[in-house]
């Protein structure tokens, strides 16, 4: 990683409108994804995590807040040519590879879809190769250009909205769930194929899950989302080790241990949002241990303290 800040959401608020009034889907979220870093996004289904993905895709319009890439601002209106160049460099990989590929359409334009939109080739021949070299960049053989999504496998398939995503050469992939829908065997491929891209693209990944296993296994940082909210922050290992918002650590209990003896004798958590007492104390954004941001209220803190490990002095 760089170090430079590649992506930053501050305060994001969207709302949905319904029937009666105005739906909160996600509130002051705030985070930064760094130059070559995946982070992580996790939290249950429902909680907010891609419609924070579809947010800064500009599919989701913001309510409030800021969302900025490189230092500038993104959201909202914006001149046609930061458009079309954020569409160029922040693209998505979707959850479901079925139903984000055109049934209609063969792998060839599929794949090329971009680059029709943004006119990124001069020639028919120019745009075969780079649909040829998308496709082998993730596995696929070049004679798979002439057929059809629904003659492929689901892992075949998200491999190829992988190649959708890379043909435009993006610096940030926002990464919807994009295993879930796959077979575990399957999972395995597509997470090592996405750490190979990574190193030899520098590219950059926001990472959507619900199972934090896989989160472990590839991302940098996580944050922890509920009911539209962060509630904790943390590198990836410190996260698992020294869990400290109730909701963090019922998600951690919940992933199945490779040990049947284990597995049995663990307890579940199950997380009570009642055991807050919000009322009067209003809870806020603190870093509880360096780098480790707990969303939590005055008397919380003093007990996330007290097992934390000491900020260093700022020199």
């Amino acid at each position: 990683m760089s170090g430079e800040k590649l992506l930053e959401v501050r305060d994001l608020r969207v709302d949905f409108k319904v029937k009666g009034g105005t739906f909160t889907a996600v509130q002051d979220v705030s985070f930064h994804i760094d130059e070559g870093e995946t982070f992580g996004l996790v939290g249950e289904s429902g909680s907010g995590k891609t419609t924070i993905g579809r947010a800064i895709v500009r599919i989701n319009e913001a309510s409030s807040g800021e969302i900025l890439y490189r230092g500038e601002r993104i959201d909202g209106r914006i001149t046609k040519e930061l458009d079309r160049e954020i569409v160029q460099k922040i693209q998505m990989i979707f959850q479901d590879p079925m139903a984000s590929l055109n049934e209609r359409a063969k792998v060839d334009y599929i794949v090329s879809e971009g680059l029709y939109n943004t006119r990124r080739f001069s020639s028919p021949g120019e745009r075969e190769a780079l649909v040829e070299k998308a496709l082998l960049e993730v596995g696929l053989l070049p004679e798979f250009a002439t057929r059809f999504p629904h003659e492929f496998s689901g892992g075949q398939r998200q491999r190829i909205g992988i190649a959708r995503s890379l043909i435009l050469e993006p610096e940030l992939l926002i990464c919807d769930e994009p295993i879930s829908a796959l077979d575990v065997s399957i999972r395995a491929q597509v997470l090592n194929l996405m750490s190979a891209l990574q190193k030899s693209k520098g590219l950059t990944y926001l990472f959507i899950a619900h199972d934090l296993s896989v989160v472990r296994f590839i991302t940098d940082r996580i944050a922890v989302i509920n009911k539209g909210r962060i509630v904790e922050l943390a590198a990836t290992e410190e996260l698992f080790r020294s869990p400290f918002h109730p909701y963090t650590k019922a998600l951690l209990s919940a992933v199945p241990v490779p040990d049947p003896i284990a597995e049995r004798k663990k307890r579940i958590i199950v997380y009570d949002p009642a055991c807050h007492d919000y009322a009067t104390d209003k809870p806020t954004w603190r870093e509880i241990a360096q780098g480790h941001f707990v969303l939590a209220n005055d008397r919380e803190e003093e007990g996330y303290r007290k097992n934390a490990a000491p900020i260093p002095a700022k020199e």
